[in-house]
């Protein structure tokens, strides 16, 4: 029974208003959000495109120095974590306002931009709620507290998933109407208020390192004129390949993106050399926690981050095409709503229970292993359905067989990354983990639409299953070789 209670304790349960509050956006930014495109009319390719808008998660590890570092003047009775979570919440409440009033069908340009802000100021409230997290719990305890962490992101996903297609449901039809969905974002945008409450009534970590006092001005600068040297970058230079050239574009845009990373590199490095800012502010900033991993782990911090690049990209790559196959398939939004996003979420919470149950019982590197290898052959379920006839009953068994396998991978991996984080660098390091975890799939899935295209459904589906194999053979590697190091 007390293997069941410790769920149940003070920061278990204050973690699941925190999840909540972590899980709302993403699918607002994904999933939601594509449902709304597709219903606007945007094709299939251009829809998925709008993943790369994920890169704000991918990419969240270039100002996790600035928020795990840097002290907000002005809400400094908060405690550090509490007013950067504060300030995230509130911004992530304008972006989804901003979002509403846009007509995607109309201007897409805006659609896009404010989108963008929303996963980048969500993406900014996981750093500090990971940290949060894991500053507020010893190693032992992480599995309680990560599960409930999942059990709240999915009751958010609920509420974004199937709440916001039965409002959409509610309030029009099958057919578009921009002020259905300008309704829906509206009323989404209220729920992060319980984010905000649990921002107000937890208490700062006591784990918390002492910041020093000194400016981050400059730090601040330099790291603005790094992004934006990359996104100019990155806006001029064109792919010359169509999106049927799928390997081809798929190759330019990768050296698109390394190029433009050099680039903002010699920005910082040249406002290093005119004194702008310190290369030790730099070096601590970024390489400390890096030079800390490799330090732990040695020649295996490598093979370990190849782990964290690849253990989700089958259900990342295949998430983003699920309900442009729901559509595509012949289910309406109402049935998704109900099928896909209720029952799925439920399945999910149970999911992330066992995984966290089983990583606190049994072991981490053991739950990791089970949830990649059925998040790979829940995969092939899709595969299935996708050349099955349209029935309800098959909808629900691979949508509960799906969840369940992506909850317990879930709670099982973010058990691992927090024990991989050093509590020197919470959220830097954190950051650094979950920022590859997410570059690889994002980038990839913004190519499924054409990839479908292409091949079909089962044949996609299919191969996203075959992506989650190699992981299977990294955990046995890595759990002989290198297990976790506090």
């Amino acid at each position: 029974m007390e293997n069941i209670n410790i769920f149940f304790r003070e920061k278990p349960l204050k973690m699941i208003c925190l999840g909540f509050s972590s899980g709302l956006p993403i699918l607002l930014v994904f999933s939601t959000l594509s449902v709304w495109l597709v219903q606007a009319g945007i094709n299939r390719s251009t829809v998925t495109l709008f993943s790369w808008a994920g890169f704000a998660y991918a990419f969240k590890y270039l100002w996790s120095p600035l928020v795990d570092n840097y002290k907000l003047p002005f809400l400094t009775k908060l405690g550090h974590r509490r007013s950067w979570l504060l300030i995230s919440q509130i911004l992530i409440i304008i972006a989804l306002i901003l979002t509403a009033f846009t007509d995607p069908q109309n201007n897409l340009f805006y659609t896009a931009l404010f989108i963008t802000l929303l996963a980048f100021f969500s993406a900014t409230q996981d750093i500090l709620i990971d940290a949060f997290r894991i500053e507020s719990a010893p190693q032992s305890f992480q599995g309680p507290m990560s599960s409930m962490y999942i059990a709240g992101y999915r009751i958010a996903m609920l509420v974004a998933g199937a709440g916001s297609l039965w409002l959409a449901a509610l309030f029009g039809t099958e057919i578009y109407n921009q002020d259905v969905w300008k309704k829906v974002y509206l009323i989404m945008s209220t729920f992060m208020f319980v984010g905000i409450f649990a921002t107000m009534s937890s208490k700062e970590p006591k784990n918390r390192k002492n910041l020093k006092k000194d400016s981050h001005l400059k730090f601040l600068l330099a790291l603005f004129f790094s992004v934006i040297g990359f996104i100019f970058l990155y806006s001029i230079i064109d792919n010359p390949y169509d999106k049927e050239e799928i390997f081809l574009s798929f190759i330019f845009s990768s050296t698109r993106l390394i190029i433009c990373f050099i680039f903002a590199f010699l920005i910082v490095k040249i406002l290093i050399l005119i004194k702008f800012t310190s290369k030790e502010k730099i070096s601590n900033s970024y390489l400390s926690p890096i030079i800390n991993f490799v330090g732990r782990y040695g020649k295996f911090a490598f093979l370990i981050l190849l782990l964290i690049s690849l253990y989700r990209i089958a259900d990342i790559v295949m998430g983003v095409m699920a309900n442009i196959f729901y559509l595509e398939k012949g289910y309406k939004i109402s049935e998704i709503a109900t099928f896909s996003k209720f029952f799925g979420v439920f399945a999910t919470i149970i999911g992330g229970f066992i995984g966290g149950y089983c990583s606190y019982k049994f072991g981490t590197m053991k739950a990791l292993f089970f949830g990649a290898l059925i998040a790979a052959l829940s995969n092939l379920l899709f595969a299935w359905l996708a050349i099955s006839p349209l029935s309800i009953n098959f909808l629900i068994a691979v949508i509960t067989a799906d969840n369940i396998s992506s909850g317990f991978a879930g709670a099982a991996f973010v058990i691992y990354l927090s024990g991989l984080t050093s509590i020197k660098f919470t959220a830097t390091q954190y950051a650094l983990f979950s920022s590859i975890m997410l570059f690889l799939p994002k980038l990839i899935a913004g190519y499924a639409g054409s990839w479908v295209d292409v091949m079909g459904y089962a044949y996609f589906f299919s191969l996203t299953a075959l992506l989650g194999l190699p992981v299977l053979l990294l955990v046995i590697w890595i759990g002989k070789v290198a297990p976790i190091k506090n």
